[in-house]
């Protein structure tokens, strides 16, 4: 009875994310789902999910991303979801609760700390955009936390607010599109699973929505601190639960 329960509340928060309310939203996918199946099988759930929900974004977004950005760090963004699809598979599950914990809490460190690149002195070098791929890709492929690498790297490339969300949605539809085949190969994700959760599907464009409607009247301020207090505490349980 637990699973659907967390599987409707995991969709809310993914489209919520879309929507605009926050990426740490969409992190908390992987926590809450791994609390009833092993880490990697959460994986398999919240993937097809976070692939709707992408395209929604892809829509919304459509046409405003910057390609050079894309170019430079897809390439290595799919090294890191090979290193990251076969950690993925070959480590216990404990161990990858701790790892999927401690990505949370850079995540939180990052939103703590994250607005301090936008007054940075910067210079910009090639190899910054590898790693920021590889980075996310690694992070993305082990629990769907590989936002602040990119985004912070983004943040310093000082680019108008319409590219900035474009180009970070486009670049996660990509890896999340890239990671399908892994999980599929490695017996992760399959589509009875998927066929399995339609029922759930019609939440994300829900989601997305309240989250248009909401992000205009709520105090972000206060939303985003509420939401790391909650990453923090599930980092916890992940760690010693």
């Amino acid at each position: 009875m637990l699973y659907p329960i967390i599987l409707v509340i995991v969709c809310l928060l993914i489209g919520l994310s879309k929507g605009g309310l926050g990426a740490a939203l969409a992190v908390l996918a992987v926590p809450l789902l791994s609390q009833v199946m092993p880490v990697s099988a959460a994986q398999g759930v919240a993937l097809p999910l976070l692939i709707v929900a992408d395209w929604f974004a892809l829509w919304a977004y459509r046409g405003t991303w910057n390609m050079h950005y894309i170019w430079r760090t897809i390439p290595f963004a799919t090294i890191g979801i090979v290193v990251g699809t076969a950690l993925l598979t070959g480590l216990p599950n404990q161990t990858l609760k701790h790892i999927v914990a401690l990505f949370t809490l850079f995540f939180v460190l990052y939103r703590l700390f994250g607005d301090r690149l936008m007054t940075a002195e910067y210079q910009p070098r090639t190899w910054h955009a590898y790693f920021a791929g590889a980075v996310s890709g690694l992070g993305s492929a082990l629990a769907n936390v590989g936002g602040p690498p990119f985004t912070a790297y983004m943040l310093l490339q000082k680019l108008e607010p319409l590219p900035f969300v474009g180009t970070i949605t486009l670049f996660f539809a990509i890896v999340n599109a890239l990671k399908l085949p892994g999980l599929m190969i490695a017996g992760i994700f399959d589509f009875s699973r998927l066929l399995s959760m339609i029922w759930v599907l019609p939440v994300l464009p829900i989601g997305v929505w309240i989250g248009r409607y909401v992000i205009k009247r709520i105090n972000q301020r206060v939303f985003e601190r509420f939401m790391l207090v909650m990453l923090v505490l599930t980092a916890l349980i992940l760690l010693f639960g």
